[in-house]
């Protein structure tokens, strides 16, 4: 799993590379909490290069999500592929966060 980052005014951006699962959950924790600490209100996660991601990457993004919202924030998904879209739906997460076909659209849409 490889991260990227691009900071804006009050944006964050965090590109993730790879496959998010359990051996490397604990990983991807780190490194998103520590932009929530960062006091950002919005946090574009970019997946167009996300390969696969197991339920321990969605307990990661749920968490990261949660904090976000405790410090009045926002966690936007981005670019996401086929088939880690499928597994947004059947787990319902497609739901829980706002999804949006790319980055640009994540950042300019409105709470």
């Amino acid at each position: 799993m490889k991260f990227s980052q691009q900071r804006l005014d009050q944006a964050m951006i965090v590109g993730l590379s790879g496959r998010m699962d359990v051996t490397n959950a604990a990983q991807a924790e780190v490194e998103l909490l520590g932009h929530v600490e960062e006091g950002k209100k919005l946090m574009v996660l970019d997946c167009a290069e996300l390969d696969y991601i197991s339920s321990a990457g969605l307990r990661v993004l749920l968490l990261t999500a949660k904090k976000m919202q405790a410090n009045r924030g926002e966690v936007r998904l981005s670019s996401l592929q086929a088939p880690i879209r499928e597994v947004f739906d059947i787990a319902g997460f497609s739901q829980v966060f706002a999804i949006y076909p790319d980055t640009d659209s994540a950042l300019r849409a409105t709470a």
